[in-house]
C-alpha cells in the first residue's frame, strides 16, 4: 500500500472539486469529510413485516451463492440468491425446537454452516448448508438477551464463537458498570462425525474505564491481528471498543472522528499480507454512511453511501468472485425490509481502495 494514503487524499480532493458524486459528512467533532456515492446492483424483495436485521454470505461447493438474512419479526431465515437477489427459500418458523426461531438477530457463516443468534430463545443455533439440517442448539443456560456473533476456525474441526449479550435491569435499563462483566460470551464448538458439541468457555466485559460495554450488538473479529471490535450503541457512546480474542480490552476506542450515529454493522476486508479494511455502519435514516478504516491503524480512508439504502443494521462482505461480481460484493440491510447488494469494484473505485488483495 505504498503511497496509498497520499492517493486517497488526492482522490478525495478531486471528488470534492467535482461535487457531483460526493457530499460532505459532518462528524461529531465538526470535521467535514467527503462521502462517495455508489449505486446498488440490486435490492431484494422488500417485506417490511420481516424486520430484516443481519445478512451473511455463503458460497457452496456446487455453485451456490446465498445471502442469508435474519427476519426478526417473522422468525425465519430468508435465503436469497446472492447473484440476483431473488428469494430462494424462507427457512424456519416460530418456536423453541430445532429449525425454529424466536427473534433471530445475528447470523454468521463459516465453512458449510449457518450460525444464528436468537434473542428471545436466548440461544445459538447452528444449521448445516445447503441441506438446512440442525447441528447444534446451545447457550440458553448462559445467555440472557443475545444479539450479535463473530466466529473463526481455531482448529481442524473446532470453532470459537463470540456472542454479545445485552442483558438489562428489570426495568429495561443498562445495568451499572460493575454488572457488565458478561457482555460477550465465548463458546467453543467441535464438529465430529457429522455432529457438533458446544461448550461455554468464558464471558467478559470491563467494569470500569473506557472499555465498559454499555449497549452491545454488533461484533467482528480479526483472528490474524488478535482483535475483536465490539460496538457500544449507548447514546452517550456510539463507539467501538477494541478487545483481544481472550476478552481483554486493549485500550483502543474508535469512533468520535467517524462515528456520529449508532455503529451497527462491522465487517473486515482481509488480505493475507495483513492489509485490508474495516467497514463500519453509521446507521441513520437521513445520512446512512459507511466508514472505511485501515485494517491495522484504524485511520479512516474514506466514506460512502448507497443511493437507495438507509437505516442499515447488519452488513456482510464477500471477497469471492461470483456471478457478475468479479471482485466480490458488499451487502447492507435497507430500513428493516430487505437487503442491498453493491459491487465491491464500485466501492473500491470510488475510494481508491484495493480492487482485490493483489492490486
Amino acid at each position: 500500500m505504498k503511497y496509498h494514503h497520499i492517493l486517497v487524499a488526492l482522490a478525495a480532493a478531486v471528488l470534492v472539486s467535482c461535487g457531483s458524486n460526493t457530499k460532505e459528512e459532518q462528524t461529531t467533532q465538526g470535521e467535514e469529510f467527503p462521502i462517495a456515492s455508489v449505486t446498488e446492483a440490486y435490492q431484494t424483495e422488500r417485506i417490511e413485516a420481516d424486520n430484516i436485521d443481519s445478512p451473511a454470505i455463503w458460497h457452496g461447493p456446487n455453485g451456490e451463492h446465498w445471502c442469508l438474512a435474519t427476519a426478526k419479526s417473522t422468525d425465519v431465515m430468508v435465503i436469497y440468491d446472492a447473484v440476483t437477489g431473488e428469494t430462494i427459500q424462507r427457512y424456519g418458523e416460530t418456536g423453541t425446537g430445532e429449525g425454529q426461531y424466536m427473534r433471530p438477530n445475528g447470523v454468521a457463516v463459516i465453512d458449510d454452516m449457518m450460525i444464528v443468534v436468537e434473542r428471545d430463545n436466548h440461544r445459538v443455533q447452528i444449521t448445516s448448508l445447503p441441506d438446512l439440517q440442525p447441528l447444534a442448539v446451545f447457550g440458553a443456560d448462559k445467555l440472557v438477551k443475545p444479539y450479535g456473533i463473530a466466529v473463526y476456525k481455531n482448529g481442524e474441526n473446532t470453532y470459537r464463537l463470540y456472542v454479545t449479550d445485552n442483558y438489562e435491569t428489570p426495568d429495561e435499563q443498562v445495568p451499572p458498570a460493575e454488572e457488565l462483566d458478561k457482555r460477550v460470551h465465548i463458546f467453543e464448538c467441535t464438529l465430529e462425525g457429522g455432529s457438533m458439541t458446544a461448550k461455554h468457555v468464558s464471558a467478559f466485559g470491563e467494569t470500569s474505564g473506557e472499555g465498559v460495554l454499555h449497549v452491545v450488538e454488533s461484533i467482528a473479529l480479526d483472528a490474524e491481528q488478535n482483535l475483536l471490535l465490539i460496538a457500544d450503541e449507548d447514546a452517550s457512546e456510539n463507539t467501538i471498543k477494541v478487545y483481544d480474542l481472550e476478552g481483554k480490552f486493549n485500550g483502543k476506542v474508535l469512533g468520535s472522528e467517524y462515528i456520529y450515529s449508532q455503529p451497527e454493522g462491522i465487517v473486515l476486508y482481509e488480505c493475507d499480507n495483513g492489509e485490508g479494511y474495516w467497514i463500519i455502519t453509521n446507521q441513520s435514516h437521513e445520512q446512512n454512511v459507511f466508514s472505511v478504516l485501515d485494517r491495522k491503524t484504524f485511520q479512516r480512508l474514506g466514506s460512502f453511501e448507497a443511493v437507495k439504502t438507509a437505516n442499515t443494521d447488519g452488513i456482510a462482505l464477500t471477497q469471492k468472485a461470483f456471478g457478475p461480481f468479479e471482485r466480490g460484493a458488499f451487502f447492507a440491510v435497507h430500513d428493516d425490509g430487505n437487503v442491498s447488494c453493491i459491487d465491491w469494484k464500485q466501492i473500491a473505485g470510488a475510494l481508491n481502495l484495493h480492487v482485490d488483495c493483489t492490486q
